[in-house]
């Protein structure tokens, strides 16, 4: 399938065009025998799409057992620093970096390929959320082991990134978050420093689990762990991905890393009081979701 683009690198760029049509038959559609993990059912049709053509595009290209998938909105001018920051291994693995463009209307996905990514740009700006959930798809159909997050923005030290691995590698646990509490972080903003206390405080009661910082963009899990967990969030996806895992039962655990100031563009969240309202929906409305699946799963 033909994308029609192509980044400054020479590299094309997947999903740049893709056409409206139907992916029966594709390895997406085959899950197997047994039930369908539960991940699998948030996907859409532009999620499939653009995993067909993601996969076709990259075929030649070796894979690697840890992905670094990172999400990004008109980032020209960060992403390519932020790519060509991560190691090429970590924790004795290879490394390969996803970057799944949202719709951007810069030159993100020719940064991103020029820096060596591995471009997945979907045409129709749809959220973080629906951009992490495909740059999940993407690791796991190219067979990756272990899955790392980074925002685009630049705000993550590409040092944190074995502190955040190393607990899955050691099989200590099968999803890891950090946490600027248990680290640094030199934001200013006091609102939202005082939202990640009080919204940390809130889940670790709702999850019976000690969560310290509920939001943080660095993170790793296992990667079957994203297929299993439902992730229908488009924009705040944070708390739903830490909420659906911790109630799964997979084993959680937070470790210290250095938050930065943004130092390009600006949020993409909106303002304290509107982030800080949504947020709290999607806290809400995750957890009421598992616990009646949970009540259910335990009266069958």
């Amino acid at each position: 399938m033909s994308t029609g683009a192509e980044g400054s690198s020479g590299a094309p760029l997947a999903g740049s065009s893709v056409a409206e049509s139907s992916v029966a038959g594709s390895s997406l559609a085959a899950v197997g025998p047994g039930p369908e993990p539960r991940g699998l059912a948030s996907l859409s049709a532009l999620d499939r799409q653009q995993a067909d053509a993601f996969g076709s595009l990259y075929a030649d290209r070796a894979p690697a057992p840890v992905a670094v998938v990172i999400a990004a909105y008109n980032e020209e001018s960060s992403v390519g620093t932020v790519v060509g920051a991560v190691p090429a291994q970590l924790c004795g693995l290879p490394t390969e970096a996803i970057v799944v463009v949202d719709g951007s209307s810069d030159k993100t996905a020719q940064m991103a390929s020029a820096a060596g990514a591995l471009v997945c740009d979907v045409p129709t700006n749809r959220g973080q959320g629906a951009a992490l959930r495909l740059g999940y798809l993407l690791a796991r159909q190219r067979g990756a082991r272990f899955i790392l997050t980074s925002d685009a923005d630049g705000q993550y030290l590409s040092d944190d990134m074995e502190r955040v691995l190393s607990p899955l590698v050691n099989d200590e646990a099968d999803f890891v978050s950090g946490s600027r509490r248990l680290g640094s972080t030199t934001s200013n903003d006091s609102v939202r420093n005082l939202g990640v206390v009080l919204f940390a405080g809130l889940i670790s009661v709702l999850v019976g689990q000690k969560v310290t910082d509920p939001s943080c963009g660095i993170r790793a899990m296992k990667a079957d762990v994203t297929a299993q967990v439902v992730l229908d969030q488009p924009q705040y996806q944070a708390s739903e991905l830490l909420i659906g895992t911790v109630m799964a039962g997979y084993r959680y655990k937070e470790v210290p890393i250095a938050m930065k100031a943004r130092r390009h563009g600006k949020t993409k969240k909106g303002g304290n009081l509107l982030y800080g309202a949504r947020f709290c929906s999607v806290v809400i409305g995750t957890w009421s979701r598992e616990r009646r699946r949970s009540t259910k799963t335990k009266r069958s």
